[in-house]
């Protein structure tokens, strides 16, 4: 393995994200070296000095987004990002406007689905901007991702944009900016944590003339098989609504 490649590290007991170079992790399982990884490849396993067992695997977007990535705001979560690429038919190759950036959870996400498409990511709080940059680096795809500390409200750059994502406050008031953005067919998706601002975007959206308007409730409910089968009563299921809307003309 290269020196700064990533690796997943997976135990019955559970995982880690490492790069490969000098030092030691520090697991309850035990202390791995893990200048012993450069030895080793995808597959093989590698003990702690308690001699206890991990595998290496390959990372993916997912393990990288759950176990290496800093979370600032609150994210969109995978559920709802699924229900995005379902729901809009976003190919690979696309072009998409994603805003705000937040964490750039988002972006991340959208970036690895439509390479060799690009993100245009927009965040106005400063604050973010140093933790999303890093993120973005850290998922190796800022190859096709561009992050712009820019209001969004004060316009879109872009032209025939494939689908702009919102997830911001006021984000009705962007509503106009993204249908002269967008290309015909495009999609426009804003995420609401409360009923109320989805009921602004709804009303907003209707004004300016999209089609195909919807929001939905993405509810996930988890099972556990034990004794008895029936769903966990802990989780996170609710996170906010998503409303879709499609330029036509």
């Amino acid at each position: 393995m290269k020196v700064g490649e990533l690796v997943l590290l997976v135990s019955k007991k559970g995982s880690y994200i490492v790069e490969v170079g000098d030092g030691k992790l520090h697991t309850k399982d035990g202390v791995i070296d893990l200048v012993e990884l450069k030895k080793k490849n995808f597959g093989d396993h590698i003990k702690t000095h308690l001699k206890e067992k991990f595998i290496l695997i390959k990372p993916n977007i997912k393990d990288i987004l759950e176990k290496k990535l800093k979370r600032m705001p609150q994210i969109i979560m995978p559920k709802d990002v699924a229900m995005i690429f379902a729901y809009t038919g976003v190919a690979p190759g696309s072009l998409v406007v994603d805003a705000g950036t937040g964490s750039g959870f988002l972006s991340i996400f959208l970036a690895n689905y439509i390479k060799p498409g690009k993100v245009v990511t927009y965040e106005k709080d400063k604050r973010f901007i140093k933790a999303a940059k890093e993120n973005i680096k850290s998922s190796g795809l800022e190859k096709f991702i561009k992050l712009k500390h820019k209001d969004i409200s004060k316009g879109i750059d872009e032209r025939d944009v494939d689908l702009i994502t919102l997830d911001m406050k006021n984000s009705e008031k962007i509503v106009k900016h993204a249908h002269n953005t967008l290309v015909c067919g495009g999609w426009l998706v804003v995420y609401s944590p409360y009923i109320e601002h989805a009921t602004k975007v709804v009303n907003k959206i209707k004004k300016i003339g999209f089609e195909n308007i919807k929001t939905v409730e993405n509810i996930v409910r988890e099972w556990q098989f034990e004794k008895y089968s029936r769903p966990k009563t802990i989780g996170l299921m609710h996170t906010g609504f998503l409303t879709f809307a499609r330029k036509i003309e």
